[in-house]
């Protein structure tokens, strides 16, 4: 299976495709990455030097690989962190020509945003996500707040994460995933949930003791790569879910703050976390 994957990157840590480049090569996919920006490290640590690569620069990566005649090759484009609307437009172009030259191929966008109740995108960004990106892309990975953002409302419970959640597939996306559901579960659980062909599916999990940056960008990578793979979005959520888990376990008991991807690489491929999606028909 061949990727690419339009997202940030730093050079210290795993957020962006400092995370999904890996760990989707683990999983035996050849990536290609295209990187919107450029920074030392994620900008959690209340500082980080580098710069947002030019949206120009963007698009002639993937009208290279497009000259080579690769991308009638690939498979599909994960795409992530998109820091300003002229990026988002340039990432868009680039999925546009690989479907183009692929009509298979298949995109997975994670509409970074925000989260915990606080928008960090830059101005035009969500509009982008709610008005470009919903339209075209095949799976989309909001967290709850992002989907919230998405559909326009708070969601209280998980009838209204459906329904939001439907009514985002009905402007475009095939499958909607929600990576961290927290309303109406255990206080010690954690949902994530997938809607395909209007079946929900709910892959529960303990809860984190703390946030972790990467996280959501690891999952979407690992959830597209199982899903193009099996066609099976509740397998591919259960998946998922379990070797994150299994990562952030690791990166608990080695008291570190970076996910810990490297020395818990195997999790990646065969999770330690047996976990199985439940179908939800309520």
């Amino acid at each position: 299976m061949n990727l690419l994957s339009i997202q940030s990157h730093v050079a210290f840590g795993h957020v962006g495709n400092s995370a999904a480049v890996f760990a989707l090569q683990r999983l035996g996919c050849e990536v290609w990455p295209v990187h919107t920006v450029l920074l030392s490290n994620h900008p959690g640590y209340g500082q980080s030097r580098g710069a947002p690569v030019e949206p120009s620069l963007v698009e002639a990566c993937v009208e290279g690989i497009a000259a080579l005649g690769e991308l009638a090759h690939c498979d599909g484009a994960l795409t992530g962190y998109l820091t300003t609307p002229e990026i988002a437009e340039a990432a868009l172009a680039c999925v546009r020509l690989l479907k183009g030259a692929n009509p298979a191929a298949r995109w997975c966008c994670d509409p970074v945003m925000g989260d915990h109740g606080r928008i960090y995108a830059r101005p035009g960004v969500v509009d982008f996500f709610r008005e470009r990106a919903l339209p075209e892309a095949d799976v989309i990975t909001p967290n709850l707040f992002e989907l919230e953002q998405l559909a326009g409302h708070p969601v209280s419970d998980l009838a209204g994460a459906r329904a939001a959640m439907a009514a985002l597939a009905a402007r475009g996306p095939r499958v909607v995933v929600v990576t961290s559901f927290d309303r109406q579960t255990p206080a010690d659980a954690l949902d994530c949930l997938a809607l395909a062909d209007g079946v929900l599916w709910r892959a529960r999990v303990a809860r984190a003791p703390r946030a972790f940056e990467g996280a959501g960008d690891l999952f979407s990578a690992l959830f597209f790569a199982r899903w193009l793979s099996t066609g099976e979005a509740g397998a591919a959520l259960a998946a998922a879910a379990a070797a994150l888990a299994g990562v952030i376990a690791a990166t608990e008991r080695a008291g570190r703050r970076e996910l810990a991807l490297i020395a818990a690489q195997d999790e990646l491929v065969a999770p330690t976390l047996t976990l199985a999606a439940e179908r939800v028909d309520s």
